[in-house]
């Protein structure tokens, strides 16, 4: 990546990130700018010399090119398909900051999706669409998010074509993550180094290809982020500020919480009780300290969809009030029907109430 160095004030920066050709810091002139190589130098093995240099690798993606050939033929796998990564990557950042946005280690998930060469630009297309609503299905507003199209000038020596989607943060647009159709640079790329033909034989029409890729590429911890602001809000409740997580269910590290109105008549007893019946099936709390107003208010703040109340009609009738988070409209459930009812809420839950 390109280098700038201010001739003034001696800090570095990153050219392609400055908006004018001087120091954003102290307004000193730049250096010409000069590449800078991201990846990290390392040696493998006891000695240091030029036969042992390694490479701390930038992305996780080439690991899955280098096992095209094994998970295709294991599997038994025909184009189009896929091959998912999770794990870290590693980048010696010019300038590190900015919060997670420039890290020298982070989180990676990444898909290439292989596919016959002529159906790339209409995968890429699906690809952008699919990875765009998955943020809507788990909760995060249509309006914070954007798509941000790669001029040529802009794109990656190894792509075709690339889109990003980023996200509106209370301090600015950021990237997410990337979509990109890299052709078939790569396996082309691993075959001329290695020697080994990276191909796909089609048994039907008798020929080899060499696929396409389409790759969705974001980071872990900027989708947790994303998330996590998305879902954050503060209200006023009667005459109090009440602060709320509205993650999706199925995001929420609680999926409920069960409380006893008070501590004695047998209440407790009876939520744990529930607690045991439902701990199979979700992550659930059980809380008895302090008001139960203010137990509310504590799983508002951490995200957990549904208040279960344990109170004297309870005893009576078997059934017990459900909170919703978000509204905090209560309805009363039997006991015995309260799995399902859970189940049912958290697949219907639709996030219109951020």
């Amino acid at each position: 990546d390109p280098m700038v160095d201010c001739k003034a004030c001696k800090k570095r920066f990153r050219f392609d990130d400055l908006e004018e050709n001087v120091c954003p810091d102290c307004g000193g002139e730049l250096t010409e700018p000069r590449q800078f190589n991201m990846m990290f130098k390392t040696f493998m093995g006891p000695v240091e010399d030029d036969s042992s240099v390694v490479y701390m690798r930038p992305e996780t993606a080439q690991g899955i090119f280098v096992n095209f050939l094994n998970v295709q033929a294991s599997m038994r796998m025909k184009l189009p398909f896929g091959i998912a990564q999770i794990g870290k990557a590693f980048r010696n950042e010019i300038t590190p900051g900015n919060f997670i946005f420039r890290t020298r280690e982070f989180e990676q998930m990444e898909i290439e999706y292989f596919v016959e060469p002529g159906t790339d630009e209409e995968w890429y297309e699906t690809w952008i669409k699919d990875r765009f609503d998955w943020y809507l299905r788990y909760g995060v507003r249509e309006e914070r998010l954007r798509l941000e199209i790669h001029s040529e000038a802009d794109l990656a020596h190894y792509a075709k074509a690339c889109t990003d989607i980023e996200y509106a943060f209370p301090f600015g647009w950021k990237e997410l993550e990337g979509i990109a159709n890299r052709t078939d640079y790569d396996l082309k790329q691993h075959t001329e180094t290695s020697g080994k033909r990276l191909e796909f034989f089609n048994d039907q029409t008798h020929e080899k290809v060499v696929p396409y890729v389409i790759e969705p590429s974001g980071g872990v911890d900027r989708a947790v982020l994303v998330f996590l602001v998305d879902a954050f809000d503060e209200e006023t409740v009667r005459g109090e500020t009440r602060v709320v997580l509205r993650l999706h269910p199925k995001l929420a590290p609680i999926k409920a919480a069960i409380f006893p109105l008070v501590k004695r008549d047998g209440m407790p007893e009876k939520a744990r009780r529930i607690v045991e019946d439902l701990q199979p099936h979700f992550a659930v709390f059980y809380d008895e300290g302090g008001s139960v107003g203010r137990r509310y208010r504590r799983m508002d703040e951490a995200g957990t969809p549904f208040g279960i109340t344990v109170d004297s009609e309870t005893l009576e009738n078997d059934t017990v009030t459900v909170r919703d988070r978000d509204t905090m409209e209560q309805v009363r459930v039997k006991i015995a029907g309260l799995r399902e009812h859970l189940t049912e809420r958290m697949e219907d839950w639709t996030g219109n109430d951020k």
